[in-house]
């Protein structure tokens, strides 16, 4: 998955990336939110979750499960101009046992998936930045809300485990192409961001006056970037979503550091 936007003078062509199968991205929605659901059982209901302290574990189940059963609603209405109205999401509201309501709301979001299959399409808050409206991107997204979740979970319970390589180099290849993507004008002068895995792949974020343009390549690829951040898919995965320190031990900036703390706190994190 590309930026629609090419910028002028960027000088990049995308090396190939290591992209998942749709089959693959389903097994890690089920993965993921398994690991979310054993997290929990871990932890008290009640205990405050670090990375969304406004929530409990309870609270942070309850809404992964919301949120995949509203995908699963989305993705079978086909394609539609708004999502579905809140009617349409059956089964909405947890039930006594949340866990295993979870584990029914999770089952939901892939049957709907395989249903559909991935070219089917269906509404998306990001179709108006160019980038796909399926049920491929959906699935793509929910591996990306499930990982982001279990490990805040994790955290809760005091066991927090590194994420998946393959599956956070996906979703910081998601992150970077669809949230920045779908951000309004950077608000500050014209810059370049690098993020270097330590597994091999790099990108770089263009930003300007008309949002972020995110590109396959790093350091060398292209115009030399104003900072660089280096670290593991899945420390820098959790440095961009705020669970993790940029001065951490596991990251190391090179350049203008003060630019990837405002890249960082840039867009909005549900």
């Amino acid at each position: 998955m590309t930026s629609s936007r090419t910028p002028s003078g960027s000088r990049f062509s995308e090396p190939p990336f290591p992209e998942p199968l749709f089959a693959d991205r389903l097994e890690r929605i089920e993965d993921r939110s398994d690991a979310l659901r054993e997290a929990a059982c871990s932890a008290r209901p009640e205990a405050r979750v670090p990375g969304c302290p406004d929530w409990s574990v309870h609270d942070l189940v309850a809404h992964v499960s919301q949120v995949q059963r509203f995908w699963a609603a989305t993705v079978a209405a086909g394609p539609a101009a708004r999502p579905p109205a809140e009617q349409a999401v059956r089964g909405a509201e947890p039930s006594a046992d949340l866990l295993d309501w979870s584990a029914r709301s999770t089952a939901v979001l892939l049957d709907a998936l395989r249903a559909a299959g991935e070219e089917a399409g269906c509404w998306t808050w990001w179709a108006d930045s160019g980038h796909p409206a399926t049920a491929g991107a959906v699935a793509r997204h929910q591996v990306l809300e499930a990982a982001m979740h279990a490990w805040d979970a994790q955290e809760a319970a005091g066991a927090e485990q590194p994420l998946p390589p393959h599956m956070a180099l996906d979703a910081v290849d998601e992150f970077l192409h669809v949230g920045f993507g779908s951000m309004d004008g950077w608000p500050h002068a014209p810059e370049r961001v690098a993020l270097v895995s330590h597994e091999g792949p790099a990108w770089t974020l263009i930003l300007d006056a008309t949002g972020a343009s995110a590109v396959r390549g790093g350091p060398g690829d292209g115009p030399e970037p104003g900072a660089t951040l280096h670290g593991s898919a899945g420390d820098l995965l959790l440095a961009l979503h705020r669970r993790y320190p940029l001065d951490g031990p596991a990251l190391r900036m090179t350049g203008d550091a003060d630019l990837i703390r405002q890249l960082v706190v840039w867009p909005p994190l549900g």
